[in-house]
């Protein structure tokens, strides 16, 4: 019972999902007529099992129409972050051997500048309105038939990670000889762990480009649940959503916490929030006063996870298993976590190293096997390149990654722990933590603060930071100066392009990462 078709049979005048912004509803009934007509089209341009097509869109109706065309025609499906550089596209575009390319109308210039690129694909189309040199995908799929294909069969995602390190790369695991509506790990863990069914309403604030929001939205479907969908998060908009559809489970990254939390009382208080049994968060690690004030206001319906793109494993817990092991991610329940340290050696409880899964699903990185090879460990482990230490009972703690620890004077410093505690700061709106160059030790820390009001910015609002740090944790992980930006170059999804920051100070210095 795992597919929109069985839905469309059972209820199929049942919403699938809504758009917060646009309100258009969209059936069971019609999702899996239209997801139909993709599939038909996508096999009349020549697409077969293992073909992939590429999406850059935003949040929109015929993105779910769209991917789950692709999955019951054994296709990859690639999503693409729409904030992409044109030559990322290009690059994601021709990596993944996307044959077609579904474009928003409202993406022009960026489709624009594709146009003249990826000579592999053989159709460009858009959605939502005309593009130069591209179909109209709801033209084109309306005049095909709404029935099955004859040879369906499971296709899956293909997605990038967010080049928050460095260039893109493309996470791959093998089709597998299965049914369109087979079970997988996440509808499991959906299952068992957030109790998700056909009475499920799932509210998504975050890009469908990105893993989290597209895997569970369409297991939502899966599941026969309603998802509603924001075309772009507003930290009001979403509890008033949260009241009006009567949301039961939603997922948030921990930035999107904090914008809640410092809206004004009045408005925290103005919206019902009791029909919410579940609220996953992920993507970045959450400060722990936040996460207390949120479970605070909200009761303990807050479950945390520790996973990637990459599928390899799963750590989760709940609001009781975090408050009494404050600050973890929770326990192993894909795979099992292993702490290693810089020599491949296996770590013992409470001490910090590379955070590695063993016996987890098995991922390549695509048309890359460098990167494929550095992600395993001898036993062929796999890591996401996070930092943490497991606690006598099993529970993980991430410390961060390993990309950005600061080595100062010989001392490793990790930025989280400082980005969680100047995101407390009353006049802090989000915060970035970096080393810089010191010719003395190396690097220093420095941090580069989104003040609530940028009015604010200057000298005494960087003295009030620094003392704040300083009264708070060890001195030799304070900053040593405060910049101030209008924003911060974080990602939708909640991950900081923290790289573009470093870049900027160590291209000034002269001197090279």
């Amino acid at each position: 019972m795992f597919h929109p078709f069985h839905h469309a049979l059972r209820t199929p005048g049942k919403p699938a999902y809504f758009m917060a912004g646009s309100g258009e509803t969209v059936t069971y009934r019609q999702l899996e007529d239209r997801s139909n007509q993709g599939a038909r089209l996508l096999r009349t341009l020549g697409l077969r099992r293992g073909d992939s097509i590429a999406l850059m869109m935003d949040n929109n109706a015929r993105y779910f129409e769209i991917c789950f065309a692709a999955q019951r025609s054994g296709l990859f499906f690639t999503a693409m972050s729409s904030r992409l550089s044109t030559e990322e596209s290009e690059y994601i575009i021709g990596d993944c051997g996307a044959k077609v390319l579904v474009v928003s109308a409202s993406l022009a210039a960026q489709a624009d500048d594709l146009r003249g690129r990826n000579p592999g694909l053989s159709a460009r189309f858009s959605v939502g309105g005309k593009l130069d040199g591209h179909e109209s995908w709801e033209t084109a799929a309306a005049a095909q038939s709404a029935s099955r294909i004859a040879d369906e069969s499971a296709g899956r995602d293909m997605l990038y990670s967010s080049g928050t390190t460095g260039r893109p790369k493309g996470v791959k695991t093998e089709l597998l000889d299965e049914a369109i509506d087979a079970t997988s790990t996440l509808i499991n863990v959906a299952d068992k762990l957030y109790s998700m069914g056909r009475d499920t309403v799932y509210l998504s604030p975050a890009p469908l480009y990105h893993a989290a929001p597209l895997r569970f939205n369409m297991t939502v479907m899966r599941f026969g649940g309603t998802a509603v969908v924001m075309e772009h998060f507003d930290a009001e908009e979403a509890l008033a959503l949260i009241e009006r559809h009567r949301v039961t489970h939603s997922q948030w990254v921990p930035t999107m916490f904090v914008r809640m939390l410092k809206l004004p009382a009045a408005a925290r208080e103005r919206y019902d929030h009791s029909s919410l049994r579940v609220a996953i968060h992920a993507a970045a690690p959450c400060p722990a006063q936040v996460k207390e004030e949120m479970i605070r206001w909200w009761g303990p319906v807050l479950y945390e996870y520790y996973a990637g793109t990459e599928g390899n494993g799963y750590v989760a817990c709940g609001s009781q298993e975090w408050l009494a092991h404050r600050g973890t991610v929770g326990r192993a329940l894909v795979g099992e976590v292993r702490i290693l340290d810089e020599d491949g050696r296996v770590l013992p409880a409470g001490e910090t190293g590379t955070i590695y899964f063993a016996n987890g699903p098995a991922f390549e990185y695509h048309n890359d096997a460098k990167n494929t090879a550095l992600s395993r460990s001898p036993e062929g482990w796999s890591t996401l390149g996070d930092v943490g230490y497991l606690d006598s009972e099993g529970y993980l703690y991430l410390t961060d990654r390993k990309h950005y620890m600061i080595i100062s004077g010989g001392v490793n410093i990790y930025p989280q722990e400082v980005e969680n505690l100047l995101v407390t700061h009353p006049k802090v709106a989000d915060a970035a933590v970096i080393g810089v160059p010191n010719e003395e030790f190396g690097e220093e820390v420095k941090a580069v603060v989104q003040p609530v009001d940028m009015r604010a910015a200057g000298a005494a609002l960087a003295q009030e930071l620094i003392a704040y740090c300083r009264a708070n944790i060890s001195h030799v992980k304070c900053p040593k100066s405060v910049d101030f930006e209008a924003e911060l170059p974080r990602h939708p999804t909640g991950k900081l392009y923290k790289r573009l920051l470093r870049e900027r100070y160590w291209k000034a210095s002269g001197r090279k990462l």
